[in-house]
C-alpha cells in the first residue's frame, strides 16, 4: 500500500469522490492523525494521512 500525507483530508476524499474514484467510508482518527483510503484503477489501495496539527 502507498501512503500519501495530506493537508486536509476531508477536502482530498471529497474530490477523489467527484472524479469516481473509489473512496472507503471509513475514516480512522488516530492520535498522529486522521487516516482514509482510496482505491487506484487497478484496485491498489492507497492510504492519506493528515498528521495531527498541520
Amino acid at each position: 500500500m502507498i501512503n500519501f500525507r495530506v493537508a486536509n483530508l476531508d477536502r482530498l476524499l471529497a474530490q477523489l469522490r467527484q472524479e469516481g474514484v473509489k473512496v472507503d467510508d471509513k475514516i480512522d482518527d488516530e492520535p498522529n492523525g486522521r487516516f482514509g483510503w482510496a482505491k487506484d484503477p487497478d484496485g491498489n489501495r492507497i492510504e492519506l494521512w493528515e498528521p495531527r496539527g498541520e
